[in-house]
């Protein structure tokens, strides 16, 4: 297997850090991270990957080794670095892969531009779809609430990065201790370690109300082939999740639980993650 190559992309005011593995001629997958990872969370999947795939992932905006100007968290805009990213590193072909917040920007991505294959979203409700609200009025979800509130998460998680963060990769996770070890628990807290790192990922939340405006809003068909996945000891009912992908005009849907998988399935159970994302890339 190729070894990863690192490097930075400029965009405008913005420096991306960029991490791929594989043949830089080959159809790319491109992969997202969520809160509170960073493109760490993809190494196991890109080492899989990159056998027959250009696998790409990137720290989002502001968080780790990407620098400058973070948006203002809105997944549009993200959508928006995601396209130029594509762009500058000019990959063909791309399957589009978002996990959490990743997945959040994909579908955002499917929606603001046509040029995907296909694209995966990973354990994530999407904004304005269903069962959003179902979700966001769970009293278990409550950190979506927190995290909205202006400057207040900032000074009380900086400094406490690791034990926070800790605290939803244990909860989320068939076995946190396993799946997210101390090496890359390590990784994550150093890469939301300044206060600009932790309100660009506390941002991804302060947009929520403005990402459902937008989603609910625009429901034209979408033909771009996706598939749905969840972990399969994850909260909620696959097949809602799947009715309010088909009712927002996404027309061909597919999905899937990933087996002895949490919230972080793709670092907790990378081999059957790979198998489905790969059996979607190549038909």
């Amino acid at each position: 297997m190729s070894s990863f190559r690192e490097n930075q992309v400029q965009l405008g005011s913005s420096s991306l850090h960029v991490v791929e593995a594989g043949d830089p001629d080959a159809p790319a997958l491109l992969f997202l991270h969520g809160w509170p990872e960073s493109a760490h969370s993809w190494a196991a999947v890109q080492r899989l990957a990159a056998a027959e795939f250009r696998a790409v992932a990137f720290d989002l905006p502001g968080i780790g080794g990407s620098t400058g100007a973070a948006t203002d968290g809105s997944k549009a805009a993200l959508a928006r670095v995601v396209h130029e990213v594509i762009r500058a590193l000019a990959l063909r072909d791309v399957v589009l892969v978002g996990q959490d917040v990743g997945g959040m920007i994909a579908y955002s991505y499917l929606r603001e531009f046509g040029d995907l294959r296909k694209a995966v979203i990973m354990d994530v409700v999407v904004p304005g779809l269903d069962p959003w609200e179902r979700v966001v009025r769970n009293p278990y979800i409550w950190h979506f609430g927190m995290h909205a509130v202006p400057e207040l998460p900032e000074r009380l998680v900086q400094g406490r990065q690791r034990d926070y963060f800790g605290y939803f990769f244990d909860i989320l996770s068939v076995d946190g201790a396993t799946a997210i070890p101390a090496e890359s628990r390590e990784i994550y807290a150093r890469a939301y370690a300044s206060d600009a790192a932790l309100t660009a990922g506390f941002n991804w939340y302060r947009t929520f109300p403005l990402d459902a405006e937008r989603n609910a809003a625009m429901t034209p068909p979408v033909t771009t082939p996706l598939l749905y996945l969840r972990g399969d000891t994850t909260s909620g009912q696959l097949g809602d999740y799947v009715d309010g992908l088909r009712a927002a005009g996404i027309q061909h849907v597919e999905a899937a639980l990933i087996p002895d998988a949490g919230h972080y399935a793709q670092e907790e159970a990378p081999d059957a993650t790979w198998k489905l994302i790969a059996d979607f890339a190549r038909s």
